[in-house]
């Protein structure tokens, strides 16, 4: 499910009926971004631009449960993009699987909420339905 190579830029896409209260009309988020499961702040508003993209992201648990677990997960198609690692506010990344890092809470280690390939320095991918918005 994980692309070998990068999709090529592309005008931001329009988002989904769902998630059209979180995109301004540049394609980034008008919302600040925090972990579902305590509440912490991922990223701020205006960090992020909304991407399409189909990755395969491990079920939600806390750092260790998922290391220790293999397996299973779910296809998430929408996800804000951040092209510069500095722009989070608060994330941790899992140990290398393959050349990919998951992306998790940093105060409580819920996750993955992302997905960040080490081929591609400057994309990370955060799931929308795996975070919260404020």
């Amino acid at each position: 499910m994980e692309p070998a190579a990068p999709p090529p830029p592309s005008p931001p896409p329009a988002a989904a009926p769902g998630s059209a209260e979180l995109v301004c009309a540049q394609g980034r988020n008008l919302k600040a971004v925090l972990c579902q499961r305590c509440g912490s702040r991922v990223l701020l508003p205006g960090a992020a631009t909304f991407a399409r993209r189909e990755l395969l992201l491990p079920a939600m648990r806390k750092k260790a449960a998922a290391a220790a677990a293999g397996g299973g997960g779910d296809v998430v198609r929408e996800h804000w993009l951040v092209r510069d690692m500095f722009s989070f506010e608060n994330v941790g990344f899992t140990r290398d699987v393959g050349n990919v890092k998951f992306l998790v809470c940093a105060d409580c280690e819920a996750g993955p909420i992302g997905w960040h390939c080490l081929d591609d320095k400057d994309s990370f991918y955060v799931a929308l339905e795996r975070v919260a918005h404020e």
